[in-house]
């Protein structure tokens, strides 16, 4: 026994040994065989040297973005952000490394010719501004205001501090660093600025690898680190609008300062609307393959013209682009990772590969500038470190939090690439400066990782953010959190507007972006193409109601669109569900016959959708006051993932508007005790059937309405549920249920009895 014992471990000992070697052994593989293919690429840049050429363009992009891929694997597999491994490729390609061993075929490879680098050049100043869109559109600033306090605190002492050091050191350079003996103002505000800068891309990693990013110490590094890069984009473009200048007088600083300015209020009032009407028109209605991706370009273009006519750098207008479309509703996840793939294969590898290329480390074997690399990032440590740290405290953070805090945001990564880059361009950095600059920021973004990782393994959890972190966990399983875009096909009639209540409850709560169709009924049948003003009227009208207080995902008043008329209901359906929607509303009438079987009409508009339905048919004192009548809400339920989907609907629609919930189980076990009034359990019940009203009981404490729950025997639960809505002060049943393939719609013979038999009003969730 023990010997089997030990033979199993030793081969999950050598599997796991097998596992770590082999993600090792094929990098490693790939970066010699890369290495060997400079050589031809070398070759091919030597024949067409003295030339403008676009096979060596193309041996240039080669390069750079197969060295920069796998750097970047092998820092992922020790711990690294990869943008780390694209910036070595380009100091390995450059005068560091590649130009010291063989300088006939680095130079080959990467001419000084103007001409020639202009081209890869423009595809890295296109790269800043497509990182920078990247960034804007990630930068969440509803995230500071979770933690107000200490990110405040924590964000202006981490950029003071450390400004104010960056600003000495640049005061005491010595000459012969400056680009020009007169722009030293210029030169000191920048070091200042790159010193104070923190990457939070880097940040957001680690924090999200150790799931920090919902406990209070991560969400003020999260948030601070915005805020930081925020204010230091800005920063940094009314400091670039100076240095383009050439010169700082009171009528650049306050042209720049005033540009600045009314570009941010424009952009965050006027623009934001334009953006988002902008992406939802390319969204809604051009047929084109990535037709958003184009009006994503296009805005991040038009807001970097506006910002340099204004006197500030282009990178300004990229980043608040990027901010606005980040807002926009109708902004999915598959669009954003199109454009994130894009930039993460082309645009990262290109920009990062020549800031590498750009740095000659060559010149630290100087001892005066190898002093001069120790002191500032001496410097950017010790201020940022410091600087968070009195932040954390005086923000009410533990020394641990306030600790790991200042570890945290030490990293400056690509944001300090990028404020670099800028600054050799416009003359405000020299290549030693620069170096230098790049020097530091390998330094410390390469030491923050295992630091911040010691740091926040040793911050106690507390009881709060226990709970947090198991409402996030509900959140990310459950249904209702994973809608984005809800339809509704609606007529006047009362399921009509019973239906648009629902919507407007369901969307103002959670912030959904909702399109309504309006239907009319001509000789009995429903048409597409009623008043649309009415049908949105109700929809807003019952976001609007929220009670602000126990709504904390309202996120402003509900978008809703006309779609376009139309005599056929079902291509009315199908061409605006071609739009991405995630939930279909359907409420008209007449909505069945005396035996529960839909109506065709009816039948057709839930037909024309590909995805979940819910029908909404008004009964009772609904159907008499479906916009104002309380929804006292009893849910059947059976354990199964369409009942779940059926009851979370139930319980966010209650949670929006004050209602009840009964929890409904149909058993047909003879009881020996009765269901206890309130939400504990008997142990009268079965492992199935407590299992099932625990979960029902475990979703309302998630969404928040009380839940009664019920327990009922009988061998035909059709039966049982219309005596329960007979008994009881019900005014809406909701039930889940599944669609039966056929002619017409078919959901099963329990949604059959009740559309037949309920005295009350019915909505039906069918997955």
């Amino acid at each position: 026994m023990l010997k089997l014992t030990h033979t199993a471990d030793s081969g999950c000992r050598t599997r796991r040994r097998h596992r770590i070697y082999g993600h090792r052994r094929p990098t490693l593989t790939a970066l010699l065989c890369s290495a060997a293919l400079m050589y031809p690429m070398a070759a091919v840049a030597a024949t067409e040297s003295g030339s403008h050429s676009s096979a060596l363009f193309i041996a240039q992009l080669i390069a750079l973005l197969l060295v920069g891929r796998l750097l970047g694997e092998l820092m992922l597999r020790i711990g690294q952000p990869a943008v780390m491994g694209q910036l070595l490729a380009g100091i390995i390609l450059g005068p560091s490394i590649f130009g010291s061993l063989y300088p006939i075929a680095q130079h080959a490879l990467f001419p000084s010719d103007a001409r020639q680098s202009s081209m890869i050049e423009a595809v890295a100043q296109l790269g800043v501004l497509m990182l920078l869109l990247l960034t804007g559109m990630e930068t969440d600033l509803s995230v500071v205001s979770k933690v107000r306090r200490p990110t405040m605190t924590v964000s202006i002492f981490g950029i003071a501090v450390p400004f104010v050091a960056g600003f000495s050191l640049g005061e005491i350079l010595p000459s012969a660093l400056l680009p020009s003996p007169g722009g030293r103002l210029i030169t000191a505000l920048f070091c200042g600025t790159a010193l104070s800068i923190s990457s939070v891309k880097i940040v957001a990693v680690i924090v999200r690898n150790m799931s920090f990013e919902h406990r209070r110490v991560g969400q003020v590094l999260l948030a601070a680190s915005i805020l930081d890069d925020t204010v230091g984009w800005i920063l940094l473009a009314a400091i670039l609008g100076l240095a383009q200048r050439g010169h700082i007088d009171g009528r650049a600083v306050i042209q720049t300062v005033i540009g600045t300015l009314l570009f941010l209020a424009l952009s965050f009032t006027l623009g934001q609307r334009a953006v988002s009407f902008l992406i939802r028109i390319a969204n809604d209605y051009l047929k084109s393959e990535m037709a958003v991706i184009t009006v994503i370009l296009i805005v991040m273009g038009l807001f970097a013209l506006l910002t340099n006519a204004l006197g500030v750098n282009t990178v300004l207008g990229a980043f608040v682009a990027g901010m606005l479309i980040g807002r926009s509703p109708i902004l999915t996840h598959h669009i954003e990772e199109q454009l994130r793939g894009l930039i993460m294969a082309l645009f990262m590898p290109v920009f990062f590969g020549l800031a590498g290329l750009a740095a000659d480390l060559s010149i630290l074997k100087h001892p005066t500038l190898l002093g001069w690399a120790a002191a500032f990032i001496v410097a950017a440590s010790v201020a940022k470190f410091s600087g968070s740290y009195i932040g954390g405290r005086l923000g009410a953070l533990s020394v641990r939090e306030s600790f790991a805090l200042g570890c945290g945001m030490n990293a400056r990564g690509s944001t300090e690439v990028i404020l670099a880059t800028l600054g050799l361009a416009v003359g405000a950095l020299n290549t030693t400066l620069f170096t230098l600059i790049v020097t530091m920021a390998l330094v410390t973004t390469l030491a923050m990782p295992p630091m911040l990782r010691w740091a926040l393994a040793r911050v106690p959890i507390t009881t709060e953010e226990t709970q947090r972190l198991e409402r996030v966990a509900f959140e990310a399983r459950g249904y209702v959190p994973s809608l984005e875009r809800l339809l509704a096909a609606v007529d006047q009639s009362p399921s009509g507007n019973l239906a648009a209540r629902c919507v407007g409850l369901l969307a103002g709560a959670w912030g959904m972006p909702t399109t309504v169709v309006p239907l009319q009924r001509e000789a009995g049948a429903v048409m597409a193409g009623g008043r649309p003003e009415a049908a949105a009227v109700e929809v807003g009208m019952a976001a609007a109601v929220l009670p602000s207080a126990d709504t904390e995902r309202l996120s402003g008043s509900i978008q809703v669109e006309k779609a376009p008329h139309a005599l056929d209901t079902h291509a009315a359906i199908a061409k605006v569900s071609e739009k991405g929607f995630d939930l279909l509303w359907i409420g008209a009438e007449p909505g069945t016959d005396a035996s529960g079987v839909i109506h065709r009409n009816v039948s057709d508009v839930a037909s024309a959708f590909d995805g979940h339905v819910a029908l909404v048919f008004a009964r009772g004192a609904l159907a008499k006051h479906p916009l104002t009548s309380r929804l006292n809400i009893l849910i059947p339920v059976t354990g199964t993932a369409h009942s779940r989907r059926a009851a979370e609907v139930a319980l966010a629609l209650a949670q929006a508007c004050h209602g009840s919930v009964t929890a409904l189980y149909v058993s047909e076990v003879p009881l020996r005790k009765a269901w206890n009034r309130n939400l504990s359990l008997t142990r009268a019940l079965r492992g199935g059937e407590e299992a099932i009203l625990r979960e029902m009981a475990d979703l309302a404490q998630q969404y928040g309405p009380p839940l009664r729950p019920l327990l009922r025997m009988g061998r035909q639960p059709a039966e049982v549920i219309v005596e329960e809505i007979n008994r009881g002060t019900y005014s809406l049943v909701v039930l889940g249920v599944t669609q039966r393939p056929g002619e017409t719609l078919s959901l099963g013979a329990t949604a059959r009895v009740l559309l037949a038999r309920s005295s009350q009003s019915v909505l039906l969730h069918a997955s």
